[in-house]
């Protein structure tokens, strides 16, 4: 499927400190954007590195419906089916453009106060702040040997 002028395009990385109650403010620059996606209904879930994926309501469900056609016998596909869908939470953007992350979600990405929403295309990815720079750092080390590129990033120029 093509992205057309209505899909919002999320990149750049943004150091956010949470409230004391678990909200985190959305930047201003991406408070429209997501206005116009998905009204400000969003879905949190979680992710392997052990972050967490924020998802667009539309963005989110074309992923559900894809989950929904994996073999369910497979069991890594059932593992994804239950990590993801298990544990998307929905979020709304407030009248101040925070969303409130439920607190199983907090814990199990260890989000404290200081964090890190990275911008990921159709998605952002919600890393502990220091946790995403130890990452950060470790994967552009294991990068410059080039080794292990898929064939697709061949011949892309940057």
């Amino acid at each position: 499927m093509g992205r057309n002028a209505h899909d919002a395009v999320f990149r750049g990385a943004t150091d956010i400190a949470l409230d004391a109650k678990g909200r985190l403010a959305v930047p201003a620059r991406y408070r429209d954007r997501l206005a116009t996606r998905c009204g400000g209904q969003l879905i949190c879930t979680i992710e392997k590195k052990r972050c967490l994926l924020l998802y667009p309501l539309p963005d989110w469900e074309e992923i559900e419906r894809k989950l929904m056609r994996l073999p369910s016998l497979n069991p890594r596909a059932s593992r994804l089916q239950e990590l993801m869908l298990g544990h998307a939470a929905e979020l709304e953007l407030d009248g101040h453009g925070r969303v409130l992350i439920p607190r199983e979600l907090r814990d199990f990405a260890g989000l404290a106060r200081d964090v890190t929403l990275v911008g990921q295309g159709n998605k952002f990815a919600i890393w502990d702040a220091a946790r995403w720079k130890e990452r950060r750092d470790a994967w552009l080390e294991a990068e410059e040997d080039g080794a292990d590129l898929p064939d697709e990033l061949g011949s892309l120029t940057l």
